[in-house]
């Protein structure tokens, strides 16, 4: 069982050619709403990549609480602990350009009256193989949830974005953190993902930086240091690749698979994503990753 205590929202998604500066108004290709937030995204990833998987979270009394949960429901994610909250959903505003770069604006609604864990959050960690956090969650929600996790043995990874100073104690909780190049800059303070590896393992135990289409760097206190090559594909919405990423490295590591062995299937994943349009609906299932890694 992965258990991901997280943010759920609505994608509410615009495609441009390039994407606007600041004062500059263009003309989009077309508009959806899609189905989100990060905590949502790696729950379904996890799903998708075969794991049994429980959403901790909370939407709001809208119509869009009632799109998620439903969307969460479809994907066999277990909902029994997403809360509902009166007003509204957590929204996302994301503008994707025709590299499929992509910029993102999150309103938190829902997400940010989470405090803590509830009772039932807390059995749900207490009887999960691994936990997943990111920051779209208030601060000291996402704190009480690393530590139940880890009173209860159970590891923590940790997905630091919206990147943010990170709290000793909050650090002290997880097992891995796994930022992106941008994130690992802002969170050392050091530029070069080698650099930044130093930095961040002096605070953790075990890092994974993605770097987008060059791979992944992972490393370790006790010196393991490893570098895992991107699959070459041509990206057309790199919105969910790190989300995808992150769920399917922890459903692997779930299955006892070996590091590298487990960044290739994470990376598999993210590469299949990244081919198609949205978050939740471009995340790839099971046998897709198998067979992407046997090409």
């Amino acid at each position: 069982m992965i258990s991901v205590f997280g943010s759920a929202n609505m994608d509410l998604v615009a495609y441009v050619s390039e994407a606007p500066r600041r004062g500059e108004t263009v003309t989009g290709h077309r508009f959806r709403t899609v189905p989100g937030g990060k905590g949502a995204n790696q729950a379904i990833a996890a799903a998708r990549a075969g794991a049994e998987v429980s959403f901790l979270g909370a939407v709001g009394d809208d119509g869009f609480g009632a799109e998620l949960r439903a969307t969460l429901s479809e994907a066999g994610v277990d909902v029994h602990c997403l809360r509902q909250v009166p007003g509204p959903t957590g929204i996302a505003h994301i503008v994707v350009d025709d590299t499929g770069g992509n910029s993102i604006i999150v309103v938190p609604g829902a997400n940010g009256t989470i405090t803590g864990p509830s009772g039932d959050d807390l059995a749900a960690i207490a009887g999960s193989q691994i936990l997943l956090l990111q920051l779209e969650l208030p601060m000291a929600a996402v704190m009480a949830a690393a530590e139940a996790a880890r009173v209860s043995g159970v590891p923590a990874i940790l997905t630091p974005a919206p990147a943010q100073p990170l709290p000793d104690e909050l650090l002290d909780a997880v097992a891995l953190i796994v930022p992106n190049e941008h994130e690992a800059a802002a969170i050392t303070g050091v530029t070069g993902p080698e650099a930044a590896m130093d930095a961040l393992l002096e605070r953790v135990e075990e890092a994974v930086i993605t770097l987008g289409s060059a791979g992944a760097l992972y490393g370790s206190r006790e010196g393991e240091r490893l570098r895992v090559p991107a699959p070459k594909v041509d990206a057309v919405d790199t919105t969910a690749a790190g989300d995808t990423f992150v769920g399917a490295l922890a459903v692997a590591r779930s299955e006892g698979f070996g590091i590298e062995e487990a960044l290739r299937f994470a990376s598999a994943a993210a590469g299949l994503s990244v081919q198609r349009e949205g978050a939740s609906t471009s995340m790839p299932a099971r046998l897709e990753i198998e067979a992407a890694l046997s090409e």
